[in-house]
């Protein structure tokens, strides 16, 4: 398999408010590529995403804005590439809204979320969060929240269904967004 596993968080309910992004970038079925930054949402931070996150305002003064990182991640994003996340439509939402804020063109790429997947694999586990599926398969998750952690998980999930269920079992979730 070959796609991008992202992972936003944000500086408050405003969905173009992304203070961290990750992707995680898999070739045949490996992770290959990382890459994470903290982003300056240039709007001030709520008190309960930095008690999820641990990111605050002072960590992200100097931090490039999204259209500076936008320049070096747009390449994963186009019609014919697949990009995942753990609660998709939160990450696509913000990827979204943030481009649209900065008046930025938005895209057109494949996406596929591992909580829908795992909702159908895995029916039997009390809940679906990203932290009990790491746990039920074994997969290393060292810090909930943070973007690099929860993309690389969100990886090693899609990695271990298709090795699991095969491709055919996976495609039908895959959507054009």
């Amino acid at each position: 398999m070959n796609f991008v596993a992202m992972d936003f968080e944000t500086a408050s309910g405003k969905r173009w408010s992304a203070c961290s992004l990750s992707l995680v970038v898999v070739r045949q079925n490996q992770i290959v590529d990382e890459f994470y930054t903290l982003i300056n949402p240039q709007t001030p931070f709520f008190w309960r995403n930095v008690q999820i996150h641990g990111i605050h305002e002072k960590d992200v003064a100097n931090a490039p804005v999204f259209p500076e990182v936008w320049e070096h991640i747009q390449p994963f994003f186009d019609a014919n590439k697949l990009v995942i996340a753990h609660n998709a439509s939160f990450d696509n939402s913000v990827l979204k809204n943030t481009l649209t804020h900065y008046e930025l063109s938005v895209p057109n790429f494949l996406s596929l979320d591992t909580l829908k997947t795992s909702r159908q694999f895995w029916p039997q586990l009390p809940n679906h969060k990203l932290n009990t599926i790491c746990d039920a398969l074994n997969i290393q998750l060292h810090h909930h929240h943070n973007a690099l952690d929860d993309a690389q998980a969100c990886a090693n999930i899609l990695l271990t269904q298709n090795r699991q269920f095969g491709p055919e079992m996976i495609k039908p979730f895959i959507v054009n967004v």
